[in-house]
């Protein structure tokens, strides 16, 4: 089987700095985990590495599509399968790095996601319900099918929301079900699974920095540049966090400072349904940073264990 490293863990961890060390180090190549990250001309708010940050290591799946475009798990999926292929090809480590679990399982295990179609007609009425009555609406929607599932999503995740929705209506199964039956399946690739986290408190804080410094850099006016190209606030990138709050404020919704409250609290929500994915997840090897000195000392333990990995093979 072809290796794969990964490394996750909540938003605002310190994920990006690691994961550039650990390609230095494995020869690597980093394919972005993050489902906004892919968007352009969307960098203040996704936290997007800067070309000049990326130290010369090959970084994939990012600024690859407009942000009026649809992108999914389905399109992850194909594409990253490709890119592992291609980065092995080359003689080096593909190292799959970012937040979006879901997107992660669907790599490791080949999650099956075929099924029937009805052209797309229940999904766009589903769209155009959360659009028009609010995303709490299809919400409901899904707590009457799928209790298991509603209970995991958030009401503002509207394109996993509806996923769910039109994988019930499609195959009458319940698509939390489904996602367990393809949990027990066996992985793809030769991987090493690491998930980085930290003591609650210290990534909250985090989180309040990071937004602050969003704020800061020109959220707002990277928010009101999109806007005024055409993009509609119900576009699926619009739903990003940080994006969502941001445009409710330049549309009159609320204030501004109303609208950082929200971008703090639903990303510190965020981060703990990031964790709750993790800790159910098969595999993975947590690095807790209060059991390290510094980054430095997570890299050093990190090798070791590749190393041994591959020394029992």
């Amino acid at each position: 089987m072809k290796k794969l490293l990964v490394l996750t863990g909540p938003t605002a961890v310190g994920k990006t700095k690691l994961s550039l060390a650990l390609a230095k180090a494995l020869n690597g190549e980093i394919i972005s985990a993050d489902s906004m990250q892919v968007y352009r001309r969307m960098d203040i708010g996704t936290d997007k590495i800067r070309p000049e940050k990326m130290n010369g290591i090959p970084h994939h799946l990012i600024d690859i599509l407009e942000p009026a475009e649809h992108f999914d798990v389905f399109a992850f999926q194909k594409l990253v399968t490709r890119l592992i292929n291609e980065i092995t090809d080359r003689g080096h480590l593909p190292i799959l790095v970012g937040g979006t679990g879901f997107y992660i399982q669907s790599v490791l295990y080949q999650v099956d996601f075929t099924q029937a179609s009805d052209g797309g007609e229940y999904r766009r009425m589903l769209e155009e319900k959360a659009r028009t009555e609010g995303p709490e609406a299809i919400h409901r929607m899904l707590e009457e099918v799928d209790p298991e599932t509603a209970r995991e999503l958030h009401a503002n995740n509207v394109k996993r929301v509806i996923r769910s929705l039109e994988y019930h209506h499609l195959t009458g199964e319940k698509i939390s079900a489904h996602n367990a039956g393809q949990r027990v399946k066996p992985p793809a690739y030769d991987f090493l699974y690491f998930v980085l986290t930290d003591k609650r408190e210290n990534l909250y804080e985090r989180i309040d920095r990071r937004v602050d410094q969003m704020i800061e850099e020109g959220l707002e006016e990277e928010v009101r540049s999109l806007l005024a190209e055409g993009l509609d606030v119900s576009a699926q990138s619009m739903q990003g966090l940080g994006y969502r709050q941001m445009a409710a404020y330049l549309t009159g919704e609320i204030t501004k400072e109303e609208a950082i409250a929200k971008i703090k609290q639903e990303t510190r929500h965020f981060a703990k349904r990031q964790m709750t994915w993790f800790r159910r997840e098969r595999d993975v090897i947590f690095l807790d940073r209060q059991d390290f000195p510094n980054d430095d000392a997570i890299l050093s333990h990190i090798l070791k264990m590749i190393k041994e990995h591959r020394t029992d093979e």
